[in-house]
């Protein structure tokens, strides 16, 4: 939400360690393959951020990389820079505006993903997308999801991304990990979600949250429908 400048001020109301974790067994790269070749009848939870801008809508995709680490799945995100004018500063996936040359969201997702870290597209096998996700910043952004093979070697552009890092899917897909925070802005209560992950080693937690925790939150209610 691009009107909030230090999310993590704004109060934890809700945590969801009420609800079900996705089993293991759902978590390995065939049961995903098969989920997504065989998706089940269920209802994202969040898919429309208000608009806080004029400028017509633009279509965008971003990629999930769910790295198949011997331990495990991760999903690899970036911290991006503080200069960009769209969401700086915030944790999120490889991503961006389509091109008129794009073929599809896919081709969008791969593109953004090779210019902003280097992914080679060799590594990365797409199974699937989660439903398109409206920004209050007026994207509309569709989530593709892939499996990553971990011979890739990464080269950053370091003017759109301050970091890579990696978190277990297992993590994001408990909801023991989902925290709710409300915020108070024209008159209106809305809620955010963020997960907060820190690695052994960090002092301090890579705060996700905003429409990045939003489409993990999708991905959950898919996985675990």
């Amino acid at each position: 939400m691009a009107f909030i400048r230090d999310p993590q001020a704004f109060p934890v109301v809700g945590v969801d360690a009420h609800l079900p974790p996705v089993a293991e067994a759902c978590l390995t790269p065939q049961a995903l393959r098969e989920r997504f070749a065989r998706p089940p009848v269920w209802t994202p939870e969040v898919l429309v951020e208000r608009r806080l801008v004029a400028r017509e809508p633009a279509h965008a995709a971003v990629l999930v990389p769910l790295v198949q680490r011997p331990q495990g799945l991760t999903v690899l995100l970036t911290q991006r820079t503080e200069h960009l004018s769209d969401h700086p500063g915030q944790i999120s996936f490889p991503g961006g505006r389509c091109e008129p040359t794009d073929r599809d969201a896919a081709e969008t997702a791969l593109r953004e993903a090779e210019e902003e870290v280097g992914l080679d597209r060799r590594h990365v096998e797409v199974i699937g997308q989660l439903p398109v996700y409206k920004t209050v910043t007026a994207f509309s952004v569709t989530p593709v999801v892939a499996l990553v093979q971990p011979v890739f070697e990464l080269r950053v552009d370091p003017s759109e991304v301050a970091e890579v890092f990696e978190v277990p899917l297992a993590f994001l897909m408990s909801p023991a990990h989902h925290q709710r925070h409300a915020v108070e802005f024209a008159g209106e209560r809305r809620e955010f979600f963020s997960m907060p992950w820190q690695p052994p080693g960090r002092d301090r937690p890579y705060f996700i949250w905003g429409a990045t925790a939003a489409m993990l939150r999708n991905f959950y209610r898919f996985l675990a429908a």
